[in-house]
C-alpha cells in the first residue's frame, strides 16, 4: 500500500525534460511510482490542473540559528523549498568555544541582519564541535538541511581575540586545519569564506576571515579534497571583481579540486561590463581545470535599509565605527553636525565605490516611517522632502533617522527593473556559469524578501515575463542545485528517489505581499511573506504544507557530506 499518491497532476520531473500527465505513488519517504498509479493508498492529494515537481533546493541561506526556533525554516517552506544549506559567507555556529559564542552572536546580528535579543534567548550555545551542532538539530526540522563550515568560527575558535587583527602562524593554520578536518568528518558539507568588505562584526571592524592570507585560505581549500561530497562557497568582495580576486578563487578551486560557487551576480542592462568580467572568472577556471560558479537571483534585489542596524550605510568609508555604536550612541552622533560632516566626507572619498551611487541620499526612498511627521513624508525620495524644505540631503536623512528612533526604512534605486536587464537575466539562467540561487533567507531579516525566490521565478519570471521555460525554470531551482552539491537522490522526481515534492498552480504562483511580523525570540520581527498558489509541500514522503498552512510535520533530515552527498568531478572543461 502507498502511503500517499499525487494524483491527476502534470509532473515537471527536474532534469528540464517536457512535462507530462501523470500520478505520483510515495512510500516509504520515497517515490514508489510514477505513471498511471492503481495500487491503494492511504492518502490521496488532488493535482488536476496543478504542477507536481521537485522540492526547491536553495544553496545559499543562513538558517544556522532559526533552526533552533523555528523548525519549519519559514519562509522557505511555504514557497515549496525542501532542501536548505546554511554556513555560508564563513558565518558557521560551529565549531564553538564558550570564550566565543558572544562574539559569534553580535557578528551575526551585525553582519547578516539577524536580531541579538533573537540569537541570545532563541539559541542554545552549548556545543563544541561540528558533530554536536549537527546532532542537536537532527530529527527537529521540517526540511532536509547541510551546512558549510565557517572560516570566521574556525579563526576564533583557533586564535581568540588575535583573529581580528593578526595574520594567522603556522600553529594557528594546522590548528584550523584540524578542526575543518574533524567538522567535516562530522558531515559538515564544505568549506565557506568570504574577503568582502561589507562584512563587518559586532565592533564594526572585519569580520575574522577577511584577515586570512592566500595562504592561509588555500591550506583550508586543500583539506576539504580529503572529505567526500564536499564543496566550497566564497564572497569575494561587492562591485567588481580585481585580479586577484579572479585568481584566488581559481585557486580555491584547484586546491580543493572541487567547485566554487560564489555570491552574488548581479545583472543589469545600465553595467553588462561588471557581470560579464565577473563571469570571466569562471571562463578562467575552466582553462585551468578548475570549476567557478555564479549565483544569482530571479528578481531586482530590492532591500530596505535604516540606521538601527547600519547594515549597507556601514559599507561608505567611516561610517561603520559610528554605525558600531549602542542605539543611543548612535542617536547622538547622527545629530552631532561634526559626526556629519565627517560622514559626508566618507560618502565623497574614492573609496566609496559603488555604495556612493547605491546610497545616493537624494535617491532614498523613504518606505516606512514610525512618527507623524514621518507619515508625512513617506513613500517620497529624500531628495524631494530636502528640495522642499531647502536643506542638504544628508541633513534630512540624518534627521528623519533620529526623530523616528533610527527605525525608519529607506529604500535605495536599484537598477535593473527594465525590459532590458530582465531579458539578459533570462539568458543567464540557462548558462552554465550562473546558477538561480542566492536568497539569503534566515538573514537580514528586516531588509530584504528574496526568501521568496521559487515563486517570484516561477510567477512573474516564468508565467509573466516568460523569460524561461517553466521546465527550465524547474531544473534550475531543483536538479542544478542539487547536482552541483553531489545531493544524492534529491533534486529529481524519480523512482526511488527522496519524497521531496511541491504541487502548486501554475496560473496563480506567486509571492504574497510582504509585511512585518513580530514572531522571533526577544519579541524582535521580521520582513515576511506567504505563498500564493502553493497547494502542498512534501517532504520524504511527509506533507509539512497544506494549502499555504504549515502542517507541523519535521520529517526533515540533516545531510552530512559523504552520506548524503557524493564528490562531484569537475568536467574536464570545468563546465
Amino acid at each position: 500500500m502507498l502511503d500517499v499518491k499525487i494524483e491527476g497532476g502534470t509532473v515537471v520531473d527536474g532534469t528540464g525534460a517536457p512535462r507530462y500527465r501523470a500520478d505520483v505513488g510515495i512510500r516509504d519517504g520515497r517515490i514508489a511510482a510514477i505513471g498511471q498509479v492503481s495500487e491503494p493508498t492511504r492518502t490521496t492529494l488532488d493535482a488536476r490542473g496543478r504542477v507536481v515537481c521537485p522540492g526547491f533546493v536553495d544553496l545559499h541561506t543562513h538558517y544556522d540559528a532559526q533552526a533552533f526556533w523555528d523548525p519549519a525554516l519559514t519562509p522557505s517552506s511555504l514557497h515549496g523549498v525542501t532542501t536548505v544549506f546554511g554556513g555560508n559567507c564563513g558565518f558557521s555556529l560551529a565549531p564553538l568555544v564558550p570564550s566565543e559564542g558572544d562574539y559569534l552572536m553580535r557578528m551575526l546580528a551585525r553582519v547578516e541582519g539577524m536580531p541579538l535579543a533573537s540569537l541570545a534567548s532563541g539559541v542554545p550555545w552549548d556545543w563544541t564541535s561540528f558533530d554536536e551542532y549537527l546532532a542537536r538539530l537532527d530529527g527537529g526540522l521540517a526540511l532536509n538541511a547541510g551546512f558549510l563550515v565557517g572560516h570566521s568560527a574556525l579563526r576564533r575558535v583557533a586564535m581568540g581575540e588575535r583573529a581580528n587583527r593578526e595574520t594567522a602562524s603556522e600553529a594557528d593554520v594546522a590548528r584550523m586545519v584540524e578542526l575543518l578536518r574533524a567538522s567535516l568528518a562530522a558531515g559538515g558539507m564544505g568549506f565557506s569564506s568570504s574577503s568582502s568588505p561589507t562584512h563587518s562584526d559586532g565592533d564594526g571592524g572585519p569580520v575574522p576571515s577577511r584577515h586570512a592570507s592566500r595562504d592561509e585560505i588555500l591550506a583550508l581549500c586543500a583539506e576539504v579534497r580529503h572529505h567526500p561530497g564536499t564543496t566550497l562557497e566564497f564572497i569575494p568582495t561587492a562591485g567588481p571583481f580585481e585580479e586577484a580576486h579572479k585568481e584566488l578563487m581559481v585557486e580555491m578551486s584547484l586546491a580543493a579540486r572541487r567547485t566554487l560557487n560564489w555570491n552574488m551576480l548581479v545583472v543589469t542592462a545600465m553595467a553588462p561590463d561588471l557581470f560579464e568580467q565577473q563571469l570571466e572568472t569562471s571562463d578562467r577556471a575552466a582553462k585551468r581545470g578548475a570549476r567557478v560558479v555564479a549565483l544569482t537571483l530571479p528578481n531586482v534585489l530590492r532591500m530596505r535599509i535604516n540606521f538601527t542596524s547600519g547594515f549597507v550605510f556601514d559599507s561608505l568609508p567611516g561610517w561603520g565605527a559610528v554605525l558600531a555604536g549602542t542605539h543611543d550612541e548612535k542617536k547622538r552622533a547622527l545629530a552631532d553636525p561634526a559626526v556629519r560632516e565627517r560622514l559626508r566626507g566618507g560618502y565623497a572619498s574614492p573609496e566609496a565605490g559603488v555604495f556612493a551611487f547605491l546610497l545616493t541620499p537624494d535617491l532614498l526612498r523613504i518606505v516606512e516611517t514610525f512618527t507623524a511627521a514621518g507619515k508625512a513624508v513617506e513613500g517620497r525620495t529624500v531628495g524631494e522632502v530636502a528640495a522642499e524644505r531647502g536643506r542638504d540631503p544628508f541633513d534630512v536623512l540624518f534627521d528623519l533617522a533620529v526623530e523616528e528612533d533610527l527605525r525608519t526604512q529607506f529604500t535605495p534605486m536599484v537598477p535593473g527593473d527594465d525590459d532590458e536587464s530582465w531579458r539578459i537575466r533570462g539568458e543567464m539562467w540557462r548558462d552554465p556559469r550562473v546558477l538561480i540561487g542566492a536568497s539569503d533567507a534566515g538573514a537580514h531579516l528586516d531588509m530584504i524578501d528574496t526568501f521568496n525566490l521559487p515563486t517570484q521565478l516561477l510567477g512573474p519570471c516564468v508565467r509573466e515575463r516568460r523569460l524561461i521555460g517553466l521546465e527550465d525554470a524547474i531544473h534550475g531551482i531543483t536538479d542544478r542545485p542539487a547536482r552541483l552539491y553531489g545531493v544524492r537522490e534529491r533534486g529529481r522526481l524519480a523512482v526511488g528517489w527522496h519524497a521531496d515534492v511541491v504541487v502548486f498552480d501554475p496560473d496563480r504562483i506567486a509571492p504574497g505581499p510582504l509585511h512585518t511580523r513580530a514572531d522571533l525570540p526577544g519579541g524582535a520581527s521580521r520582513l515576511f511573506g506567504e505563498a500564493i498558489g502553493i497547494d502542498h509541500v512534501l517532504v520524504n514522503g511527509a506533507e509539512i504544507v497544506r494549502g499555504g498552512e504549515l502542517t507541523g510535520a519535521r520529517p526533515g533530515t540533516i545531510l552530512r557530506s559523504g552520506r548524503d552527498t557524493e564528490t562531484v568531478p569537475i568536467p574536464a572543461d570545468g563546465g
